[in-house]
């Protein structure tokens, strides 16, 4: 973190386990506190603020209305270089990447969206983002930082 000045694009999970307030919710926080301040240069889609909604609703159990005051409150930070389109030829491109080197739909299309942005390294909570050529990914929970999530979601959903 910090001092790197290549940009980095965010997914859905880093997004939503910075706002859910979980034990281990501080390695995401971080990233989104050096976005918001300018110190990491981050690229964010839109879309993940929607999915990140979903996630905070589905899988940390988090208030509707707080949830929307959270994200609300994310899409004004000014620093951030917040990715606008969602276009049919983006959308195309993205299954494209999917098809042509059999990873998910939303790994090409942050790919897409990262290739089209000039990032080469994506901020990820998935340890099995597939990673299409140029594209790197940095899982930013270790191990032992993933069973304690999953413990805390186990508690919520139980």
């Amino acid at each position: 973190m910090g001092g790197n000045d290549d940009p980095v694009l965010f997914d859905v999970g880093v997004i939503a386990l910075a706002h859910a307030g979980t034990p281990v919710s501080e390695p995401a926080l971080e990233h989104v506190r050096e976005a918001i301040h300018g110190d990491l240069d981050a690229i964010v889609p839109y879309a993940a603020v929607i999915g990140a909604h979903h996630v905070l609703r589905g899988v940390y159990r988090i208030p509707r209305e707080t949830a929307t005051k959270l994200l609300a409150n994310f899409l004004d930070a000014r620093r951030i270089h917040w990715h606008r389109t969602l276009s049919e030829s983006e959308i195309r491109s993205a299954l494209a990447v999917a098809g042509e080197t059999n990873i998910d739909g939303w790994d090409g299309y942050y790919a897409t969206v990262a290739r089209e942005a000039g990032v080469s390294k994506v901020l990820t909570l998935d340890s099995d983002f597939d990673r299409p050529n140029g594209i790197d990914a940095e899982v930013i929970l270790s191990r032992s930082e993933f069973a304690e999530l999953d413990r805390f979601i186990d508690e919520l959903s139980g």
